[in-house]
């Protein structure tokens, strides 16, 4: 946008939205002690209806440019660089940040408050950790599992609660084998589903297990019907997890296949495959539960690395069809 300093009388260029001509004002004076005829009047009036049509223009702009896409301001740094980290979104509005690399690997974490776009250091990990998963329980408390930690050369099995109220972690049950680039999804009772990942071996699984917080206890649940890593896992309307792509350790191939994982049964089924476009197979991507019921997948590698851009599919939720009443 243009704006031009103010003069006493004449025309002047007040506002122009980028790609579009300038809004022109014509306008007049009056000094005190002047009398105030029509033509003063009239040119008053002129210029608050412009004035008017400026403020509508700006609050056009400014609602078009969010719709499009919205915009990117800077807020407050945290107190260390970090890679693979988690993210997690608190019941009280403020977002953990947990683990990761910068250098070593990081058992710090701190806290974003929104209200004042600052970080602040809280509580630490009991150990670092990347590539893990950060996980909001029912109970308003994070669970943090799995995860790498080079300096032990280690894939980490244990797993810990972060308590919001007290700024503290605290060790909980371990996984029955450690895991890293695995998913884990709170379903609707309040357990965990932990799926697949790879192992101290560097084998990825197709194992899965179940977090109780009620007893701090991880239990083997059913198995997926292949290995994945650096999959999705996205609960459904309906209760179930959809599990879509993820990457194979037989040939490093990256997946198309789905399956669907049911708690009231504790297992998988396959569902749909992931459109059979070229490099329709995905890892590192994401999939998000829209409100209309269908699933969106988005972005991520395909085929072999490095892979070309992937185009955006969406998964429906199959319905379930009302059984036919019994003649009579």
């Amino acid at each position: 946008m243009e704006m031009s300093s103010i003069r006493e009388g004449g025309v002047m260029p007040l506002f122009r939205p980028f790609g579009e001509k300038p809004i022109h004002v014509e306008y007049a004076s009056v000094r005190p002690g002047q009398d105030c005829d029509m033509k003063s009047i009239r040119s008053l009036l002129q210029q608050a209806a412009v004035l008017a049509q400026l403020c509508a223009s700006l609050t056009t702009f400014a609602s078009t440019a969010f719709a499009q896409g919205g915009m990117f301001v800077p807020t407050g740094g945290m107190s260390s660089a970090r890679s693979n980290h988690t993210a997690t979104l608190l019941s009280n509005g403020k977002v953990l940040i947990a683990g990761g690399y910068s250098g070593s690997y990081l058992a710090s974490a701190e806290l974003y408050d929104p209200m004042t776009g600052t970080f602040t250091l809280t509580g630490s990990l009991t150990t670092g950790r990347e590539y893990h998963t950060a996980t909001l329980l029912s109970n308003g408390k994070v669970l943090i599992a799995g995860g790498y930690n080079c300096c032990t050369a280690t894939t980490l099995a244990s797993a810990e609660l972060y308590d919001p109220a007290a700024g503290t972690f605290t060790p909980t049950g371990s996984m029955n084998i450690g895991r890293n680039n695995h998913t884990a999804t709170l379903l609707n009772n309040g357990k965990v589903l932990v799926a697949g990942g790879s192992d101290n071996n560097g084998l990825i699984q197709a194992g899965a297990e179940l977090y109780d917080p009620a007893t701090g206890t991880f239990t083997a649940t059913g198995s997926m019907s292949t290995v994945r890593s650096n999959h999705t896992a996205t609960l459904l309307n309906n209760g179930k997890v959809l599990i879509a792509g993820g990457e194979n350790c037989c040939n490093f191939g990256v997946l198309t296949s789905e399956e669907l994982y049911d708690s009231s049964t504790g297992t998988f089924s396959s569902t749909g495959s992931l459109q059979p476009f070229t490099n329709s197979s995905r890892i590192l991507h994401t999939a998000t539960l829209l409100n209309n019921g269908k699933v969106l997948v988005a972005g991520g590698a395909g085929g072999h690395f490095p892979a070309a851009p992937l185009l955006v599919q969406s998964y429906t939720t199959p319905r379930r069809e009302p059984l036919p009443s019994p003649a009579t």
